[in-house]
């Protein structure tokens, strides 16, 4: 909830941003990106053996699981954040993520971590089933119990 009102406190000091000659960054919250970079660091561990195009296979509840559901739901707060904020906004915001290379990397990691087959496999799913459900499909709900 906190995420769309953190942008309203950047709008202020906007207009000493456009008077440099070169092209301007503004990073997105310091805590965020410090989290972010910690978790590239970590996830690019678990998965530098993988190149891109093969996917990793990670254990539910596993210590690897962990690390890339934080490091996914980071980035979901990083792109509230993003569609809170007005384009001029976004696009020096885009430019720290450019030079920090944090966009790459999460391509990176995501073409290595989605499944071959994203067959989605809860309860409701059926293998004879004519419209079978995947994971681009069916609304994923992450409640924490």
């Amino acid at each position: 909830r906190l995420m769309p009102e953190l942008p309203k406190f950047d709008d202020e000091d906007l207009k000493s941003y456009g008077d440099e000659e070169e092209e301007s960054a503004l990073s997105p919250p310091a805590a965020l990106m410090s989290v972010l970079a910690t978790q590239e660091l970590l996830l690019e561990n678990i998965l530098e053996c993988i190149p891109v195009g093969e996917f990793a296979v990670i254990q539910p509840l596993s210590n690897e699981f962990c690390l890339v559901l934080g490091y996914l739901l980071t980035w979901k707060l990083t792109l509230a954040f993003f569609k809170a904020a007005s384009s001029q906004l976004r696009v020096l915001y885009s430019q720290y993520l450019r030079r920090t290379k944090s966009l790459n990397k999460l391509l990176y990691h995501l073409f290595r971590l989605m499944p071959e087959n994203p067959i989605f496999s809860g309860p409701s799913s059926e293998v004879l089933n004519k419209d079978t459900k995947t994971f681009f499909t069916e609304e994923l709900h992450l409640d924490v119990k």
